[in-house]
C-alpha cells in the first residue's frame, strides 16, 4: 500500500504515461485483432511530428491520417499528452550498443580508458536523433514520465563512467553536462532552420549574420570583430566538437585529479 501511495505522489496525473510506457495496462487477449494499435497510432504521431513539429499533432489529425474517428484513438490513448510520451521513447528508439568496457570480466585499466569513447559515441548517437527529431527539443522538457528507451539512453551513458572512479552523483552530473551539450547545439540548429538551403550549419549561418552585423562597428565591437577576423573568414562549424572535447577533458582531467587523492 506504501509503495502505491509514493507512486501517486512522485507521478500524480501522470499515471496513464507510466502505464502505457511501462506495460501496467493490460491487453485485450480474446476477440478479433484490433484493426489499431499503440504502436501505429504513435508512428503516426511521430511522422506528422517529424513534417511539422509538434503543434502538427492532435488526436483528431492523427485519428484522420489513420481514417478512424478521434473517439477510436481513446480506446489505446486517453489523450495529448500520455501520446507525446509515447512518441518521445519510440523516436529515442533503442540506445546505441555497449556503452563500455570495464563490465563484468573486464579489467579496471579497460575501464578507465575505454569510457571517454564510448561517451562520444553516445553524445554522436544521441546528436543524430535530435537532428532525425527536432521536435523531440519542445516535448521532452518539464516534469514527465521517461520510457523504458529513453531510460535506456541513460543506462549506456552511465555504464561507460561506471569503471571511471567517480561516485554515483558525479556520473549523473557529467551526463547532464554531456546532454545539455549536445541539447544546446540541436536547439542552435533548429532555431537556424536545420536542413534549410540557408542553414548549412549553425556556425556558417552565424558567421554570417556576424559579419553583416560588424560591417562598420568593429570598432565599437573589437574582441568580436577579432575573434570573426581570426576564423579566415570561413565557418568551421566546430562548436560541438569543440565543446564535447573540452567536457570530456574536463572529466578526464578530474578522474586524474580524484585518483591521485586516493
Amino acid at each position: 500500500m506504501a509503495g502505491d501511495e509514493d507512486k501517486r505522489s512522485v507521478f500524480g496525473d501522470q499515471a496513464g504515461s507510466v502505464e502505457l510506457l511501462w506495460g501496467g495496462r493490460e491487453r485485450p487477449s480474446r476477440g478479433p485483432k484490433p484493426a489499431l494499435s499503440l504502436e501505429r497510432i504513435t508512428r503516426t504521431a511521430v511522422s506528422l511530428a517529424d513534417a511539422g513539429g509538434l503543434a502538427a499533432v492532435s488526436m483528431q489529425r492523427v485519428a484522420a491520417e489513420l481514417d478512424f474517428t478521434k473517439m477510436a484513438l481513446y480506446r489505446y490513448v486517453p489523450g495529448k499528452s500520455e501520446l507525446v510520451a509515447l512518441m518521445i521513447d519510440t523516436a529515442m528508439g533503442e540506445p546505441p550498443g555497449a556503452a563500455a568496457p570495464g563490465g563484468s570480466g573486464q579489467d579496471d585499466r579497460d575501464g578507465r580508458d575505454g569510457w571517454r569513447a564510448a561517451l562520444r559515441a553516445w553524445a554522436e548517437a544521441l546528436a543524430a536523433v535530435y537532428a532525425r527529431h527536432p521536435w523531440l527539443l519542445e516535448a521532452a522538457v518539464g516534469p514527465r514520465v521517461m520510457g523504458p528507451h529513453e531510460l535506456g539512453w541513460t543506462e549506456r551513458a552511465l555504464a561507460a563512467l561506471a569503471h571511471t572512479g567517480l561516485t554515483g552523483g558525479e556520473q549523473l552530473d557529467a551526463v547532464v553536462v554531456v546532454h545539455g551539450h549536445i541539447r544546446t547545439l540541436a536547439q542552435v540548429s533548429a532555431s537556424m532552420g536545420l536542413g534549410s538551403a540557408r542553414a548549412k550549419g549553425p556556425e556558417g549561418v552565424m558567421s554570417a549574420a556576424l559579419n553583416e552585423l560588424l560591417a562598420g562597428r568593429a570598432d565599437r565591437f573589437p574582441a568580436v570583430a577579432a575573434a570573426v577576423a581570426d576564423t579566415g573568414g570561413a565557418s568551421r562549424d566546430q562548436a560541438w566538437e569543440f565543446g564535447l572535447e573540452r567536457i570530456l577533458d574536463g572529466l578526464e582531467a578530474y578522474m586524474g585529479r580524484a585518483r591521485g587523492r586516493a
